[in-house]
């Protein structure tokens, strides 16, 4: 349940998965819409299901990349439905011992990385997966911890 006070909390932060995090299906459709082309080109029958396929999954990634939204405010991070602005997970600020960063490879390439946030219980875990340019996204969180920790005199 929120509180009155949660609800008041101002958002000092947010993004949305990033679209390098869904190159594949990119990749995917493209080579689709391809496939269409050449058979539309043969005058071969069905280039036409080929094309709604590849315009399909450009639809379906639309929706995924919007589908969660991270956010900091002042007392949390936060990871919502971006449709009904209803929380998945979320975790106090103030609860957070450990921060890092898992990139693998082919992450580093695209310029996207998972943030990983560490209770200090270590029972709980939440990861802002697909994030863009990871370390400068956990510099602004860190900036919104150390306010809410040590906040202005």
């Amino acid at each position: 349940m929120i509180t009155k006070a949660e609800m008041k909390e101002p958002v000092l932060w947010q993004t949305y998965v990033s679209w390098n995090q869904f190159a594949w299906l990119y990749l995917v459709s493209l080579l689709a819409a391809l496939r269409g082309a050449l058979l539309w080109q043969a005058a071969i029958p069905g280039s036409e299901l080929w094309w709604i396929g590849a315009v399909a999954i450009v639809v379906v990634v639309l929706a995924l990349r919007y589908w969660v939204r991270y956010e900091a405010t002042s007392q949390r991070v936060l990871i919502k439905n971006a449709f009904t602005g209803r929380e998945i997970q979320a975790m106090a600020i103030k609860n957070i011992s450990a921060t890092t960063i898992k990139q693998g490879p082919i992450a580093w390439l695209l310029g996207i990385g998972t943030i990983v946030f560490t209770s200090a219980q270590g029972d709980e875990v939440m990861q802002f997966r697909g994030v863009r340019d990871p370390e400068s996204t956990l510099q602004h969180i860190q900036t919104v911890r150390r306010k809410r920790i040590f906040p202005a005199s």
